[in-house]
């Protein structure tokens, strides 16, 4: 059930991770503020429990090391996981992006 209290954040996957969870390219989760990284990751793996691990390690609930994140044209991949985010993520304006980074040559 939808609370109005609590913001609804855009979060964009990857294709592997959507092909994953069986999802669009876009998802909406409710976080309950304060909206920081890891308030978006676990409301993201208690709703899709197949990406579990997938997006940070199991146990050190580190970014895994080709893994980005964005929000509003910045990458917070090493920000604090706990640093709030932007108000234009925590408001619906603009979308989370977990980013796969490539690496290769």
């Amino acid at each position: 059930m939808y609370d109005a209290d609590i913001p609804m954040i855009k979060v964009i996957l990857p294709q592997h991770l959507r092909t994953l969870a069986g999802v669009g390219r876009e998802v909406a989760l409710e976080v309950a503020p304060p909206v920081t990284q890891r308030a978006i990751l676990d409301a993201l793996e208690a709703r899709y429990p197949v990406l579990h691990g997938t997006i940070r390690d199991q146990g050190t609930q580190q970014r895994r090391a080709f893994v980005r994140f964005f929000a509003c044209g910045q990458d917070w991949s090493h920000e604090p996981p706990d640093a709030p985010l932007p108000d234009d993520v925590v408001n619906g304006r603009e979308p989370f992006m977990v980013v796969g980074a490539m690496a290769g040559g």
